[in-house]
């Protein structure tokens, strides 16, 4: 059996990715294979910590954006829906027999436990897949800067930024056919370019922290193991 190239690792999924061909909420044939590859890279004994997102039921910078609701309110109704997705996250994962703990940054004791770093860490000593919900806590910081934070403080190795496209493009190549792909960059070309790869808070805590981010496509199934495996497929940011 081939043997992984990381200790530790943070998957950061995007809410989208938990809704699947159904374009909102969550849908179970994505869930099912999001959940089967996680648990194919705990049994290569990969600690595993995912930070998930919301945007498959409410993105508070949009939703703020369009007036009604202020920032800070849209923000903290998006990090409820991270602990939605959480919980279903969680409860696919341990219907496959992978041990979990869903801690969030919002106290809310009866759906999971609080963060607490050392506690997180210990979990992932004993094996079990730690799922990162309520982003950090705090309004105004994407899921990207919740992944950047929680991989800096548990000492990951990477980030796996999963995506709908196999890597970072110079421009949305969906709309554009001429679009070129980047094996690898540098974080200070990610924020030059303005490349769509994390936001701005999340790459410079990861280039602070010398966090390598590996940006790949979840929807071809194997690729999580593929890159955990260290298959070059994706695209490279690091200093």
């Amino acid at each position: 059996m081939k043997k992984s190239v990381y200790k530790r690792i943070v998957l950061k999924l995007s809410g989208e990715a938990l809704a699947g061909k159904l374009g909102y909420g969550i849908g179970v044939d994505a869930l099912s294979s999001i959940a089967q590859q996680i648990k194919e890279v705990r049994e290569l004994g990969v600690d595993t910590a995912v930070v998930i997102g919301a945007g498959n039921f409410f993105r508070g910078i949009k939703v703020s954006s369009q007036g009604g609701i202020g920032r800070s309110a849209a923000d903290y109704i998006g990090m409820l829906a991270t602990v939605i997705n959480g919980l279903a996250l969680q409860d696919a994962l341990e219907g496959l027999g992978v041990f979990t703990r869903v801690t969030t940054a919002i106290e809310m004791p009866k759906l999971a436990e609080p963060y607490i770093r050392r506690r997180a860490i210990r979990h992932l000593e004993k094996g079990r897949v730690v799922i990162f919900v309520g982003g950090t806590g705090n309004p105004y910081f994407t899921t990207d800067t919740a992944a950047a934070l929680r991989a800096t403080e548990i000492g990951a190795d990477v980030i796996l930024k999963a995506t709908k496209v196999d890597g970072v493009y110079t421009d949305d190549p969906h709309i554009n056919k001429k679009a070129k792909k980047f094996s690898q960059l540098k974080y200070i070309e990610v924020l030059k370019k303005r490349l769509k790869v994390m936001d701005a808070t999340a790459i410079t805590l990861c280039m602070d922290n010398n966090l390598p981010i590996i940006v790949f496509n979840l929807l071809k199934k194997g690729n999580i193991k593929k890159v955990v495996l260290g298959e070059r497929i994706g695209t490279l940011v690091k200093g």
